[in-house]
């Protein structure tokens, strides 16, 4: 299983008066660009991508709908583990229903995001590995338990832009 860590992207600042319910709170303008060119990183390094999960809160569901769309597929699904005051354990619970060979994005917030990234890599959620926003990283592991994963990368929002599609040879050309 691979496991892909997407952290949303900036969003609008906390503001009671404008959204009392901070689970409403959207991404910024720059924020929906930003997201958008990390998500189309993800996708280059990622091509296998089966299934994408995603908290409720509209900053991470919009970050989810995007690279949904990039990868030209329905509405994402909601993991309701993956809220803001979600527990790494309980997503881990969810990730052993997906089958051995599933490559599934976790669009979610921190420290959530950190602390179980912290717990497939080293046996805890103990020392949050943070993510920046519209940023991620992929975990290989066995089965989604903790210590067992393998980081494939970790990536900045500027890294992931930077990711250039993979380039198909020409038939017929000698290398």
């Amino acid at each position: 299983m691979r496991i892909i860590l997407f952290r949303h992207g900036p969003a609008e600042a906390r503001d009671p008066a404008r959204w009392p319910d901070d689970s409403v709170r959207p991404l910024t303008a720059r924020g929906v660009d930003r997201t958008r060119t990390a998500a189309r990183g993800v996708v280059r390094l990622e091509p296998g991508i089966t299934r994408v999960f995603t908290s409720a809160a509209l900053r991470a569901l919009d970050t989810a709908r995007l690279l949904s769309a990039l990868l030209e597929r329905d509405e994402p699904e909601l993991m309701e583990p993956l809220a803001p005051e979600g527990s790494w354990k309980a997503v881990l619970q969810q990730l052993t229903r997906q089958p051995a060979d599933a490559v599934v994005v976790l669009v979610g917030h921190e420290p959530g995001l950190g602390l179980l990234a912290s717990a497939l890599l080293r046996s805890s959620g103990d020392g949050a590995l943070m993510l920046k926003k519209a940023g991620a990283c992929s975990i290989a592991c066995v089965a989604p338990e903790p210590g067992r994963g393998r980081l494939r990368w970790w990536l900045r929002p500027a890294a992931l832009k930077a990711v250039s599609p993979i380039k198909k040879k020409k038939k017929g050309r000698v290398a």
